[in-house]
């Protein structure tokens, strides 16, 4: 999983190579995905680094230098890369702020979705059916990328993503606001369309394969499944979020004039 978070960012336009550069992207507040950093002692330059990602919540990976110049080759990145994000973050109460006078919330919460192109999907059916905003955790998930940007068609621009270091705080944080916390896992209690989701809400969708983590499931309100007739037992997290994000449209639409 996070050697295909890191393939698909191996352009040279999104990294920024060297520790001046590097020092710079953190002090202007530059949208950044993670820091790789060459193992060894950390001196110097490097630690300065290495504490203001930390400071900033941006993930640092500590890896052998040969891995630096395969993701940069033929730079001086002494040591040290920068990826950048295809789009800033925002913070989970800057979703909520934006939320209008009278309307009720809708998130969709993404746990551990490790595919850009599901991630870009889920973007795009996010802007589509007027959520709010996505959460993704910082780690064990794809970032915001061009190959994310790319496959949410342009929705990237439109849909805030906040990016939060634990899953199961902010469930609660959320909770503690009035929000529902709906889960979708294959064994859920009720299917999707019988369960009510007309109020304040906040979708979970598991990871690919993983479904949701222990943690994350003990903190939903609920859990709803999706009616699966053949042979194949799961969807696409792209399509189950879209479904689920549609029907919590198609149960608000006495208030949307459809």
């Amino acid at each position: 999983m996070r050697e295909n978070i890191l393939k698909e960012s191996a352009n040279l336009d999104d990294i920024i190579a060297g520790r001046n550069p590097v020092k710079e992207a953190l002090r202007s507040g530059r949208p950044i995905n993670k820091i790789m950093i060459a193992e060894g002692v950390l001196t110097g330059p490097l630690l300065e680094i290495f504490a203001a990602a930390r400071a900033g919540s941006i993930p640092v990976q500590k890896v052998e230098r040969q891995r630096l110049e395969k993701f940069a080759p033929g730079t001086a990145h002494q040591g040290v890369l920068a990826f950048l994000a295809a789009k800033e973050y925002v913070e989970v109460d800057d979703i909520l702020e934006g939320v209008s006078p009278g309307e009720a919330p809708l998130l969709i919460i993404l746990d551990e979705i490790s595919d850009p192109h599901n991630l870009g999907a889920i973007l795009r059916s996010a802007d589509a059916a007027g959520a709010h905003g996505v959460v993704i955790p910082r780690r064990r998930s794809a970032p915001l990328t061009p190959t994310v940007a790319k496959a949410s068609a342009g929705a990237i621009e439109y849909v805030k993503v906040a990016r939060v270091a634990n899953l199961p705080q902010t469930i609660e944080g959320l909770k503690k606001k009035g929000l529902w916390i709906i889960g979708a896992e294959a064994n859920g209690e009720d299917l999707y369309w019988d369960a009510k989701l007309d109020g304040p809400l906040a979708l979970v969708i598991g990871g690919e394969g993983k479904g949701l983590g222990r943690l994350v499931k003990e903190r939903c309100d609920s859990i709803v499944r999706l009616p699966m007739n053949g042979q194949v037992n799961s969807l696409n997290a792209s399509v189950a979020a879209a479904l689920l994000v549609y029907e919590v449209l198609r149960q608000r639409k006495k208030d949307l004039n459809l």
